[in-house]
């Protein structure tokens, strides 16, 4: 039973990484924010860190290991314990958790101030990080759920 909630911990961070991905991508192309590259931003600071230029591609793998496994390992570990009775209501919090953190801890760590406000553009970062975090930690969420739900089913 232990090894099916870590599979499906890691399907549903696997889910939610492609999606923010996604949505990440998109932004990268087209995205109302041109100026703001949360991506770029983890390969300036991996750069900065080993003191040597990084791929894009890099960052981009890190991307899909820390949202899927990591941050799926600690999702599918928390979610009993999140708040909420339903999957939206836990995976809104979670993704409201990691909102705060990356806002408060990673940006100031790249240079970019709190939220991003180093930018110059107002407000705007944090809502479109709060988005695509909201967009990750909901699909995660309601994807654990309803693995959980059908391997319950099967047993």
């Amino acid at each position: 039973m232990i090894l099916t909630k870590i599979r499906n911990s890691l399907i549903a961070g696997l889910c939610g990484t492609s999606v923010h991905s996604l949505l990440l991508l998109v932004h990268s192309k087209t995205g109302p924010l041109p100026e703001f590259q949360p991506n770029d931003d983890i390969q300036r600071g991996l750069s900065w860190l080993t003191g040597t230029e990084i791929h894009p591609g890099v960052a981009w793998l890190l991307l899909f290991v820390n949202g899927a496994v990591i941050w799926g390992f600690v999702f599918g570990q928390a979610y009993r314990f999140l708040p909420g009775k339903s999957p939206w209501q836990k995976g809104v919090f979670f993704g409201v958790c990691a909102w705060i953190v990356m806002g408060l801890v990673f940006f100031p760590l790249v240079d970019r101030g709190i939220f991003a406000v180093r930018l110059g553009l107002g407000l705007a970062p944090a809502i479109l990080l709060l988005g695509t975090l909201l967009t990750y930690s909901v699909t995660m969420s309601l994807v654990y759920h309803l693995l959980n739900r059908l391997t319950s089913d099967l047993t």
